[in-house]
């Protein structure tokens, strides 16, 4: 196996780990999940793993963790060409592809455009999208990652302003920073992490 080959499937491996065990909660879209893998994508590639005949919460408590990460190795790093961006974004974008799919991509493509690199936000890594990336890796090589996670923390907070269930998932019980910023901040350098009077003030009118 390459160096490669390795090195993405430590960072798969490391998603696994992050996302945890089989959580079923009712305010997440995603459903049943197991290891990050929700029931939708089971059910996208037939994975009848109790042979019933159909994919359901059953299937996904089956799921193993070898599988999950052969499911984000194929489905989430290679088949949306994730590995032909900079090295630099590979960890960044590929753990926000597992958590919300092509918005992870429309993230980039918003910044690359912000970054003066003309390009669809369509979702897609194609041609263009690679080329833009590796424009504007080229203009900020030391900046790129962090800029990617600042507007994956924007993403997430947004996300949080506009849907009330969502904020559990972005401020803990406890009122400090919830699940979805502590893993945008984990890719991001600590020069740029919210301090907790930051963080703070930018929930504050959420109540």
């Amino acid at each position: 196996m390459s160096t490669f080959q390795n090195r993405v499937r430590q960072l798969a491996g490391q998603i696994v780990a992050r996302e945890g065990g089989y959580v079923n909660d009712p305010d997440d879209p995603g459903g049943a999940t197991k290891h990050g893998v929700t029931i939708h994508t089971m059910r996208r590639l037939g994975l009848d793993l109790d042979g019933d005949g159909d994919v359901d919460a059953e299937d996904v408590k089956r799921l193993g963790h070898g599988q999950a990460v052969e499911i984000f190795l194929t489905h989430y790093f290679l088949r949306p060409r994730i590995a032909e961006l900079p090295e630099a974004l590979h960890a960044t974008v590929f753990d926000m592809y597992v958590n919300a799919g092509t918005n992870a991509v429309k993230i980039l493509q918003r910044l690359l455009n912000q970054m003066a690199e003309r390009v669809a936000v369509d979702g897609v890594v194609g041609p263009q999208t690679i080329g833009a990336a590796a424009r504007a890796y080229a203009k900020a090589p030391d900046h790129l990652a962090d800029a990617y996670g600042i507007a994956r923390r924007n993403y997430y907070f947004a996300l949080a302003d506009q849907r009330p269930a969502s904020r559990k998932y972005a401020r803990s019980r406890a009122g400090g920073k919830g699940g979805w910023i502590r893993r945008a901040e984990e890719f991001i350098a600590p020069r740029y992490h919210l301090t907790e009077a930051q963080f703070q003030a930018r929930v504050a009118a959420w109540g």
